[in-house]
């Protein structure tokens, strides 16, 4: 019994012992908030600065040291468009790209789904969303706080010495095609077109890049693959970023049209099915449903405004943008709380009028009749694929307000709208 109670009192005072170092260790430094997987300046122990981060580890240094990051300093805003797949998320993208203060990434997470699922089915996959679920998050959490090292993790092939000529769609963002990153263009040329952007910039210097990054105030996102906003909540949540989502929504039975012309063998069944008026027997409808069932649960949870998107979610209908461009920008400016510069207006006034030019009719380009546009699908589409999209979508057309046509002369009545009058307030 004597020897029982000694060992309890050991184990006491040993358990003092290891509490007292643990508090002493804590209190002996400032307490540091540690940014992000694969960021510089977090104390976490050694390793070579200039290499690229790999998931999981750090860099040396203090956390206090990252700008972007601090308690104390003034913090970035962190916007997301989330889209879908032609709905109109490449002219969203241009009026944020051409704000002097913002850095614009096209579509990163394309890199992260070419390399984790290089051979992706074209309906949805639940063991493709869970493998890429992750890694999206914490690839949009690095470049939020201009880790563009991070990035070379998914780049195939890897980038040789932090440089890469196979960025996705890199000419789509300005920073990116300016001095100092692209060195071969002069400050004349700040306005360079997105192909000129690649056939006149050397490789990708991811340094630069990142530098470029940093020297701006915000940094915008558009993402096509992320299905839902609750798949985001994490992010929106981490008290380390400042985000703002916009939700960008198209009828999509023009979604659909659009990717019938564009992704052609993907959506060859369905060519024929418009070509002929014969729904072959084979076709997957599956293309369809996800569209509708992916915006139906998405806008579902930011319209039901939970306290984790207060003040931070808007939602956007594609054919509201492009029939009033400047007063819809103004409303998203507004929202996000940022001026509407003069680069902004410009490039709405140059690029919603139309274009002569054949280069302006490339698949993803910007420059048309904004307004025409939105609703050219109903005079490419038969009204039998017409009548099964609006079956199919039902839920979604009537919560985000499309009409459903009725007739063959109801579809092609051009002067009849399909989009009602239909106001989504910020949830503020």
């Amino acid at each position: 019994m004597q020897c029982s109670w000694k060992s309890v009192i050991l184990l006491a005072l040993a358990s003092i012992a290891i509490q007292y170092t643990a508090i002493r260790t804590l209190t002996s430094k400032p307490f540091q908030l540690c940014p992000l997987l694969g960021l510089q300046n977090c104390g976490l122990g050694a390793q070579d600065t200039d290499a690229p981060f790999e998931r999981g580890t750090t860099g040396g240094g203090g956390c206090d040291d990252d700008p972007y990051f601090s308690i104390n300093a003034t913090r970035k805003l962190h916007i997301l468009v989330l889209a879908t797949t032609r709905s109109g998320s490449t002219f969203f993208g241009q009026l944020l790209n051409q704000h002097q203060d913002i850095f614009y990434l096209f579509e990163p997470l394309f890199h992260v789904s070419a390399t984790l699922v290089p051979h992706p089915s074209h309906t949805r996959n639940p063991a493709d969303r869970r493998v890429t679920l992750g890694a999206n998050r914490d690839l949009l959490r690095s470049l939020y706080g201009c880790d563009l090292y991070f990035l070379e993790n998914y780049i195939r092939p890897t980038p040789t010495n932090h440089t890469t000529d196979n960025l996705f769609r890199r000419g789509a963002s300005r920073a990116l095609c300016q001095q100092p990153v692209c060195d071969t263009l002069g400050p004349g040329d700040a306005n360079v077109e997105e192909q000129d952007c690649v056939k006149k910039c050397s490789t990708l210097n991811m340094t630069l890049a990142t530098e470029a990054c940093r020297e701006k105030r915000h940094v915008a996102i558009k993402v096509v693959r992320v299905p839902e906003i609750g798949d985001l909540r994490a992010l929106v949540e981490d008290p380390r970023l400042n985000i703002k989502v916009i939700q960008l929504v198209r009828d999509p039975r023009g979604i659909l049209s659009s990717r019938i012309d564009t992704f052609r063998d993907p959506h060859r069944l369905w060519r024929i099915w418009r070509a002929t008026g014969r729904r072959p027997y084979n076709l997957d409808m599956n293309q369809l449903t996800v569209i509708c069932e992916d915006f139906f649960g998405s806008v579902s949870t930011g319209l039901s405004h939970p306290q984790w998107l207060k003040g931070k979610y808007m939602l956007v209908r594609y054919e509201d943008l492009a029939t009033n461009p400047l007063l819809k920008t103004q409303e998203i400016y507004d929202f996000l709380g940022l001026t509407m510069d003069k680069n902004v207006k410009h490039w709405i006034r140059a690029n919603t009028q139309g274009s002569d030019d054949p280069a302006a009719k490339h698949k993803f380009g910007t420059t048309r009749d904004s307004a025409a546009n939105a609703e050219s699908w109903r005079l490419k589409m038969s009204y039998d694929i017409v009548q099964s999209t609006q079956t199919v979508c039902q839920k979604v057309l009537n919560q985000l307000g499309y009409k459903a046509v009725k007739s063959v002369e109801e579809l092609k009545n051009m002067s009849f709208s399909l989009v009602q009058e239909k106001t989504f307030v910020p949830f503020l």
